[in-house]
């Protein structure tokens, strides 16, 4: 009995800390218009959620959520922050992602001044319709927070300091697409970053772990 009081003690615990992670989940807005449709695709199912990941970190999760299919093929940041990846892991799912992208600046992105920041883009490693974040799938990109900044600075930033970018490709009609989330006011050009966004990132799918000092 007291063996079972303890299981049911820790499963409390461990609900109360899944429930407490903050969250916030952004769409995309498709910026190339190449063909209507796939850009209708890809702002119904892209989307990325940004999760408090602990003292001093923040998660980037980009998912798929089908179910047409398309692939998240290169990611950007434009943030004046980001100084680039230190590591990245890849899950049994398949998706496997390596620092630098080709393109190297987001196709379309000009067109509401997005500039990529130096050193922080990804793409999926050849062949990437395969090792890219297809229908179901998803990655995660990890920040170390810096300057006294926390997860509700950086939501509070999106949109104006800080806009991320996918390039999606592997449409039905064997087209590709740029979008960039938040999907609001992404008309206006963004304002220089405040640099908080820690230049280690680790890049992964969740349930990859990452040791807390």
């Amino acid at each position: 009995m007291r063996l079972l009081r303890k299981i049911g003690l820790l499963a409390l615990v461990v609900s109360s800390y899944s429930n407490s992670v903050q969250a916030e989940t952004f769409n995309f807005s498709c910026i190339t218009n190449n063909i209507d449709n796939d850009c209708q695709i890809g702002e119904d199912q892209i989307i990325v959620d940004i999760l408090d990941g602990g003292v001093g970190y923040v998660d980037f999760k980009f998912t798929n959520l089908g179910p047409a299919q398309s692939t998240i093929s290169e990611i950007y940041f434009d943030d004046g922050t980001l100084l680039g990846l230190t590591d990245i892991a890849t899950s049994s799912g398949g998706v496997k992602f390596s620092p630098g992208a080709k393109p190297p600046d987001l196709p379309g992105g000009n067109t509401i001044g997005f500039e990529v920041t130096a050193g922080f883009l990804a793409d999926a490693d050849n062949p990437a319709p395969k090792k890219g974040v297809n229908v179901n799938e998803w990655v995660t990109i990890t920040f170390e927070l810096i300057n006294g900044k926390t997860y509700d600075d950086t939501i509070a930033a999106m949109g104006t300091e800080l806009l991320i970018g996918v390039h999606v490709t592997n449409f039905g009609s064997g087209g590709s697409e740029s979008l960039v989330a938040p999907a609001a006011g992404i008309s206006e050009v963004p304002v220089p970053g405040a640099a908080w966004l820690f230049g280690s990132a680790l890049l992964g799918l969740a349930g990859a772990t990452r040791k807390r000092a």
